[in-house]
């Protein structure tokens, strides 16, 4: 799935399949102006900023489950957002410090360091690293990713794909093939 925001006309949070398809909104009330977005990939939470209303709020993959983390002034000064273990980690734009922020209570604030000129921050964990298995958008035997001439895309599994084509090509009858 691929997670992201949006602070047009109607500000939401969305989720999708990796080739853009079964688009759904997952928040759409209560939210004005979300900036970042982090996701717990353990326990299948979405977490964000939302610098106009200054919060920091939590729901589940299906949108349920909300929370207010934390609220106030400083949350407009901040971008980039991350979770790892019970801590969200993000970017103080105004003084540029790296603030953790306990997620279950909020709380728990504190400036980790000074870094010039920061804007995002992510956290790699090992155990968020899935192993490896077969997938659809795999190389053929023809050098080609899922058999496609171009682009491949994850659809709604590892084992489903689209195929889609560069900027100037059009996509054959064959669904995989770009002319």
């Amino acid at each position: 799935k691929l997670f992201f925001t949006d602070y047009g006309n109607a500000a939401k949070v969305e989720r999708c399949d990796m080739d853009g398809m079964n688009r759904t909104w997952i928040v759409d009330s209560k939210i004005e102006q979300p900036t970042a977005l982090a996701l717990d990939l353990i326990n299948k939470y979405v977490y964000w900023l939302d610098i106009y209303l200054e919060s920091v709020e939590v729901v589940d993959y299906q949108g349920r489950r909300r929370q207010t983390i934390t609220k106030g002034r400083q949350i407009r000064h901040l971008c980039g957002l991350a979770v790892f273990e019970n801590y969200l980690y993000t970017i103080n734009s105004d003084n540029l410090s790296i603030l953790r922020i306990n997620r279950y209570n909020g709380t728990d604030v504190q400036a980790l360091a000074r870094l010039d000129n920061a804007k995002e921050i992510r956290v790699y964990q090992k155990i968020t690293q899935s192993a490896v298995r077969s997938h659809a958008c795999e190389v053929d035997p023809y050098g080609m990713p899922g058999g496609c001439s171009h682009i491949c895309l994850l659809s709604s599994s590892y084992k489903a794909r689209t195929c889609r084509c560069r900027t100037g090509f059009i996509l054959g009858s064959d669904g995989r093939s770009c002319k």
